[in-house]
């Protein structure tokens, strides 16, 4: 079964008390044991999820009535990266061995995709964004010593981190997705400060290697700004008007995948910091 979310005018989130504003933005459970999580958010109609398989073969599958599709790729695309244990992902046949941190790209009209773990005791955790193609592109595997690594941000400023690219319009080929991870330094919490916003496109967030501790993620408009506790392997939507940013009570790392007008990963409106409300 798929969830869905439906988007959201600014003006209303302004009225959510927390509890509103996590049903509606936060996906708690990305991971279920021996199961495929879907949210299909109408923010650029992006779904995410997860695949945890831990027992068995887990296969990503279409319902007629949700998706107007006889198969789930059958008119999206879809980004995959693994954070947990060795695994695979098969393809039309063919096979993928999926390292900690390595990224499937799949293009439009794949028919049948599978996940599965190398070991039941160190299962793979499969996150995943998809969004609607309208070209075929081929499926791509990298690891992260494949992505383009951009290094920013500083000690001074409690933000020193390394963005790796995947799919992006000078690496993996896609129609409209975008997708990469970045990785905080130790003594570093904050990530995307000074923060923006990218009225072309949407974004998704999800934060994983906190352990115990959280992300206070903030989002709304900039002068109308809210927050949302995240915990560990936890998403959250973030609409194209939102501010998207987080500070953790730990170093941590997280997976952005972005849809919309254009791929230009630094297509974006910078809100100045003294703005911010």
């Amino acid at each position: 079964m798929m969830e869905t979310r439906y988007a959201s005018h600014p003006d209303e989130v302004k009225t959510l008390n927390t509890t509103q504003l996590r049903e509606k933005f936060l996906i708690e459970s990305v991971f279920v044991t021996d199961d495929i999580t879907l949210v299909y958010t109408h923010v650029d109609r992006f779904i995410v999820g997860g695949a945890y398989p831990v027992n068995g073969t887990l296969k990503l599958e279409a319902e007629k009535k949700e998706m107007g599709a006889e198969h789930f790729l059958e008119r999206r695309e879809i980004g995959i990266i693994n954070i947990g244990g060795k695994g695979s992902i098969v393809v039309d046949g063919t096979t993928y061995s999926m390292d900690s941190k390595d990224c499937l790209y799949i293009g439009r009209g794949a028919k049948d995709v599978s996940f599965a773990s190398e070991s039941a005791q160190a299962p793979a955790k499969f996150y995943f964004n998809s969004t609607p193609a309208h070209k075929e592109y081929p499926t791509v595997k990298a690891a992260i010593s494949e992505a383009n690594p951009r290094h920013i941000g500083s000690p001074a400023t409690s933000n020193e981190r390394t963005i790796y690219q995947y799919i992006h319009e000078n690496g993996i080929k896609s129609s409209q997705l975008v997708m990469g991870l970045t990785m905080l330094k130790p003594n570093n919490m904050w990530n995307t400060m000074p923060t923006h916003t990218h009225n072309r496109r949407s974004e998704m967030y999800f934060y994983f290697d906190i352990a115990d501790n959280v992300v206070f993620h903030l989002m709304g408009e900039p002068t109308e700004t809210r927050h949302i506790v995240i915990k560990n392997e936890q998403a959250v939507i973030s609409p194209s008007w939102s501010i998207h940013s987080g500070v953790g009570t730990s170093n941590y790392t997280f997976i952005w995948g972005m849809g919309g007008e254009n791929q230009a990963f630094d297509d974006m409106d910078a809100v100045p910091m003294l703005d911010l409300k």
